[in-house]
């Protein structure tokens, strides 16, 4: 039986936060009796980090990690590889978009491989949103080598492939990075279709210009990172 870290992505997630985490838990405790859930608060400003203490406090296998200033997706993300302990790692966003019963196939990942799940085409996102995810996809295979449906969508990763990494990256490219230098050293994806569910509470965050801007100039020091790897991997 293997063991489970998946983090909580949570910036002002006050009106779905419990009801993921509960079910978060339910759904591993069918599948390791050993894991963690590890909520991030982004610096939330809806009373969503006093709802992750009090989880903290309720349920044992729950950790907290609160950001004392916003730091983005990729800064929450940095955050949750860095404070995991267990063998795979997985994210889910705390708006419950991810249906997370699609964990319950997969309780053991195979060493020498990684799951990556796959949004649909999707009709509820604005055409500048689709449009930026197009652009993103087509910049990822051309300049950095990955060919993947959806880099960014939850992932479930093995904690030894992460720590080899030196990630260098906190904005929202991070998983760029990750799946970039994964798939160069060898290591396989399995890509899943997985559902986009509705958002019950809350607005989405995903493309302020604010994110968008710090995308777009990270995408050329991404490939600098990658050649920078690259070439300091083929000298070992």
């Amino acid at each position: 039986m293997q063991t489970w870290s998946v983090g909580v992505l949570c910036y002002n997630e006050a009106g779905s936060l419990e009801h993921v985490v509960a079910h978060l838990r339910e759904v591993m405790q069918k599948i390791t009796s050993t894991f963690e859930i590890i909520i991030v608060d982004d610096c939330s400003t809806d009373g969503s980090g006093e709802i992750a203490l009090k989880l903290e406090k309720q349920f044992p296998e729950v950790r907290t990690v609160l950001h004392q200033q916003n730091k983005g997706i990729g800064g929450a993300l940095k955050s949750i590889y860095d404070n995991s302990r267990y063998e795979n790692i997985a994210f889910i966003p705390g708006d419950g978009q991810f249906d997370v019963d699609e964990y319950l196939p997969y309780p053991v990942v195979a060493p020498g491989t990684f799951i990556s799940f796959y949004r649909k085409e999707n009709t509820s996102y604005s055409v500048f949103r689709n449009i930026l995810s197009l652009f993103n996809k087509k910049l990822n295979k051309v300049f950095i080598g990955i060919d993947l449906r959806d880099v960014n969508w939850t992932k479930i990763y093995k904690k030894a492939d992460i720590d080899q990494l030196d990630l260098q990256l906190t904005s929202s490219l991070i998983e760029s990075e990750i799946c970039a230098k994964l798939l160069f050293l060898g290591i396989k994806v399995i890509e899943v279709e997985s559902k986009y569910l509705p958002r019950t509470s809350g607005q989405s965050k995903g493309s302020s210009f604010a994110i968008v801007k710090k995308a777009l100039k990270d995408t050329g020091v991404l490939i600098s990172i990658m050649r920078k790897f690259r070439k300091d991997r083929k000298k070992k």
